[in-house]
C-alpha cells in the first residue's frame, strides 16, 4: 500500500505525480481529488538519474541486479503512486523483469490486468490482511503456492500499490478481484524502511512484502537480491536526503556489484 506505503505483516503498503489526463478521468469514482497542476514537493528541483529517479549524488544504478524466480508479482497502483520517488514496488521490476505493473482506475480496469487474470497458466493470489469477516472464505495461507508450483502453474502475487486507504478501496471496489483468494503475510519481520516513520514497525513497505513473501514460498535467491536491492535503495535515499555522498558501498551493495561481476555464480 504505500512506501508511504505499507503492506503490514498482517497487511501492507507502497509512489509525486503529474497525471496525464488519461489517469485523472477515474477519479470521479476515487476517493480523492486529482491535482489540478504540478505537485511539487521539497526535493522535487533535485537532479535525478533517469534511470533510478534517485538523486544522482547516490544513483541506485550500479547496484541493480535481476532475478528469476518461480513465483510473479503484478502491482496494482494507485495513480497518484506511479512517480514517486519513494516508491518501493518498482524496485520490485527492477529485480524481477517478468513483474508486470497496472494502473488502477475504479471503473475501467486495464484490459492487460483482465487478460492476464482470465489466462489459466496463472494461479494469482491478492496479497492482503485476513482481518475481517466477510472474506474469510477465500483466504489461503502460503502453502497454496507451494501446491500451485508442484501442479506447473505459475503463482501470482497481486500486490496493491498505494496508500493504506487507498489500498483498502481498491480492494473493495475491483469486482476482477472479488473471487480471488486472499493472501496475507504473517511475518515477525521489522521494517527496514527509512524514508517515512511508519505507524509500527511491524509495517512492511511493498518490496519488503515482496521478498518476504518470495523467500516464504521457495524463491529465496530471487528474495535476497530484491532484499539487498532495497537496503541499497533505502541507504542511497537516506543519504541524498542530506546531500552526504556514499563513498563506501554497504554490505548489500557489495553484495549486489559482486553479482553483476560474476553474475550466475551468485544465483
Amino acid at each position: 500500500m504505500r512506501d508511504d506505503a505499507e503492506l503490514t505483516t498482517r497487511s501492507w503498503s507502497p509512489s509525486e505525480t503529474e497525471f496525464p489526463n488519461d489517469a485523472r478521468r477515474d477519479m470521479a469514482g476515487g476517493d480523492e481529488n486529482p491535482p489540478r497542476r504540478e505537485f511539487k514537493a521539497r526535493g522535487s528541483f533535485v537532479e535525478r538519474c533517469d534511470g533510478c529517479r534517485l538523486p544522482v549524488l547516490n544513483c541506485l544504478c550500479p547496484f541493480r541486479v535481476t532475478a528469476t524466480s518461480a513465483a510473479h508479482v503484478w502491482l496494482l497502483t494507485h495513480p497518484y503512486e506511479h512517480n514517486k520517488p519513494t516508491n518501493t514496488g518498482r524496485l520490485i521490476a527492477d529485480v524481477l523483469p517478468q513483474t508486470q505493473t497496472f494502473t488502477w482506475y475504479r471503473t475501467a480496469p486495464e484490459a492487460r490486468l483482465l487478460e492476464l487474470l482470465a489466462d489459466r497458466r496463472y494461479v494469482p493470489y491478492v496479497v492482503f490482511p485476513d482481518d475481517q469477516p466477510d472474506y474469510q472464505h477465500r483466504v489461503v495461507d502460503e502453502r497454496a503456492v507451494v501446491v500451485a508450483k508442484q501442479d506447473g502453474f505459475i503463482p501470482v502475487f497481486i500486490l496493491i500499490d498505494g496508500t493504506w486507504r487507498q489500498a483498502r478501496r481498491i480492494f473493495r471496489k475491483s469486482p476482477y478481484l472479488e473471487n480471488l483468494p486472499v493472501l496475507p503475510l504473517h511475518t515477525d519481520r521489522l521494517t527496514r524502511y527509512r524514508l517515512r516513520k511508519p505507524a509500527s514497525a511491524s509495517h512492511l513497505c511493498t518490496a519488503e512484502v515482496a521478498a518476504e513473501l518470495l523467500r516464504n514460498t521457495g524463491d529465496v535467491s530471487a528474495a535476497n537480491v530484491l532484499d539487498d536491492y532495497f537496503d541499497a535503495f533505502n541507504e542511497s535515499y537516506a543519504a541524498s536526503r542530506f546531500y552526504h555522498k556514499i563513498e563506501k558501498p554497504n554490505a548489500a551493495m557489495q553484495r549486489l556489484l559482486e553479482r553483476r561481476a560474476f553474475g550466475a555464480a551468485f544465483s
